[in-house]
């Protein structure tokens, strides 16, 4: 997520609604030379190198709203990827609706409650391993390879990094198998699409001050790094990113810190069925 600076130095905290299941229909979402229609279970299929590409439901198919303005496509490559958690509880739901509710109710708190364009990340992925473009027009740019779109999800890295959001809370809890290795599979993706070495993956920590993306799965993030680079075929280690910039606050000193840093606050009532599209 992007946010602006502000006193308030998070973005989100913990979040407690009850789910009111909603259907969306799953329609094509890959770009012309890689089309292929969504499926009721999350999963990948081969590219034209016969490398994986993970499948991605775009923004119609999981009943986006459009942006209320236009969004800013950048004729440029992203330098790296910031990966971030939604700070929501972490359901057993694994479910195509669930995923598809989840990404409607960020895109109404970015939208009506922070006063942003659209949904601030460019992917989101549920605990289910469905992954989902965030920000319209995200997925065509990754198509593209030499295109990116500004986001809102990481203060300063906006228009230089690709921002995935992973669905659940991990700061004693490590994210399901399958939403880890999805989020090695879309990572992947994204370096072989850009040029971007696995060295540059990042935890939202690295470079704003917040406990994202918790510290089970920033702890994550060298495995991480490794699997990447296994899936682009090396075996060589991963050299150890050139950053944190970013000097984290004594988090264990001072606990209602640490609450509020945690990812995306979704108030009650927001996961919900899709909206009738006009």
């Amino acid at each position: 997520m992007t946010f602006t600076p502000s006193a308030r130095l998070s973005r989100r905290a913990l979040v407690s609604a009850a789910l009111a299941l909603g259907a969306a229909t799953v329609l094509p979402t890959a770009g012309a030379s890689r089309a292929r229609a969504a499926t009721a279970g999350p999963g990948s299929f081969p590219g034209l190198d016969g490398s994986a590409v993970p499948e991605i439901t775009g923004c119609a198919g999981w009943g986006a709203r459009e942006a209320s303005e236009s969004v800013v496509v950048l004729a440029s490559r992203p330098e790296r990827i910031v990966v971030h958690h939604t700070a929501t509880a972490n359901v057993t739901d694994y479910s195509q609706e669930r995923a598809h509710e989840l990404a409607r109710a960020i895109q109404t708190y970015h939208m009506d409650l922070q006063g942003w364009i659209d949904t601030g990340q460019h992917f989101t992925i549920s605990r289910g391993a469905f992954v989902l473009e965030g920000r319209h027009h995200s997925l065509a740019a990754l198509n593209s390879g030499d295109r990116l779109v500004r986001a809102a999800h990481c203060v300063g890295q906006n228009s230089v990094a690709i921002g995935i959001e992973n669905e659940g809370t991990y700061v004693t809890e490590q994210p399901p198998e399958a939403q880890f290795s999805a989020l090695a599979d879309l990572c992947a993706h994204i370096c072989r699409q850009y040029g971007v070495p696995a060295s540059e993956i990042y935890g939202h920590r690295d470079f704003n001050s917040t406990a994202c993306p918790g510290d089970a799965l920033y702890a994550l993030l060298p495995k991480l790094r490794q699997d990447v680079a296994g899936r682009l075929g090396s075996t060589d280690p991963v050299p150890v990113p050139r950053h944190p910039l970013n000097l984290l606050r004594d988090w264990s000193g001072d606990p209602s810190a640490l609450t509020d840093s945690l990812s995306e606050y979704l108030p009650q009532g927001l996961l919900g069925p899709a909206r009738t599209r006009r």
